[in-house]
């Protein structure tokens, strides 16, 4: 939990620009990301911010965040959408020995919200993949 709410961590794994994020119902939850060199046709330049509200969270269990906006750097916002980001125990490999004192976890992210507008489409088809990697990559932070 604490890699989606500490700057340095989300600096590392989804390579945050800068956060301002707080771990409590009502808080910020935003998230900014230097925009890129290369112009998508239809989003324009990728970076920009990730802007939403806290309105759940249980440090054992995750948080949702509402009200969720992308804020390209060139053109509208995309939004509203929501992100709910449950952790939950998961059962260690078989294969690996168990480090003493460490445990698995499953991470479930889920961003919702959509029309039908080429726009939307495009931003999904890019992000999709892009959690992926961010992900993949704070898997790699977090292992031993």
């Amino acid at each position: 939990m604490r890699a989606f709410f500490d700057s340095q961590a989300l600096s590392a794994w989804w390579q945050a620009l800068r956060s301002v994020t707080a771990p409590r119902v009502l808080g910020p939850y935003v998230v900014e990301w230097k925009p890129t060199d290369f112009r998508d046709e239809l989003l324009g330049r990728l970076g920009g911010i990730l802007r939403g509200t806290v309105m759940q969270i249980d440090p054992s269990e995750g948080f949702f965040v509402a009200d969720v906006y992308w804020l390209p750097p060139d053109g509208d916002p995309i939004g509203p959408m929501a992100l709910n980001v449950t952790c939950a125990p998961a059962p260690w490999p078989r294969a690996l020995p168990t480090p003493a004192g460490r445990s698995a976890t499953l991470v479930h992210i889920v961003q919702s919200g959509c029309d039908q507008s080429p726009r939307w489409s495009r931003f999904y088809e890019l992000f999709g993949p892009g959690w992926e990697r961010a992900l993949h990559t704070l898997k790699q932070l977090l292992e031993p």
